[in-house]
């Protein structure tokens, strides 16, 4: 693909994305009130504090989450390619997915798949 024609494409997203906006400013109604500013949760009015902290297990498993995530990243593409690849990038894949179990071990060991 050339140059230009990735020039075209950008203006024409940034024109499509910077028109929808505009054009929904535009047309939109809008009403300001004091209720509008107002926080709420689930729907409803809140009751106490609107501040509330997430348990870490939260993070744990997200970032367990991202870990796996890039390795799926990494395997379907060796997957669909594989026959064609040969020995080396077998190995190598083999050694990708040792170390992400190894660290997957050391999550476990570590009490990180726990739910205090």
């Amino acid at each position: 693909m050339s140059t230009e024609s990735l020039i075209v494409f950008f203006i024409a997203g940034v024109v499509m994305v910077g028109g929808g906006i505009i054009v929904s400013e535009l047309v939109a109604p809008t009403s300001k009130n004091a209720v509008k500013d107002e926080t709420y949760e689930c729907g409803i009015p809140t009751k106490g504090e609107s501040w509330v902290q997430f348990k870490v297990g939260y993070y744990l498993f997200a970032i367990l989450f991202l870990i796996f995530d890039v390795e799926t990243i990494f395997m379907v593409p060796w997957a669909v390619v594989m026959g064609e690849l040969g020995l080396v990038a077998f190995i190598e894949i083999l050694i990708f997915l040792i170390i992400v179990s190894l660290g997957l071990l050391y999550a476990w060991q570590k009490g990180a798949l726990k739910w205090d």
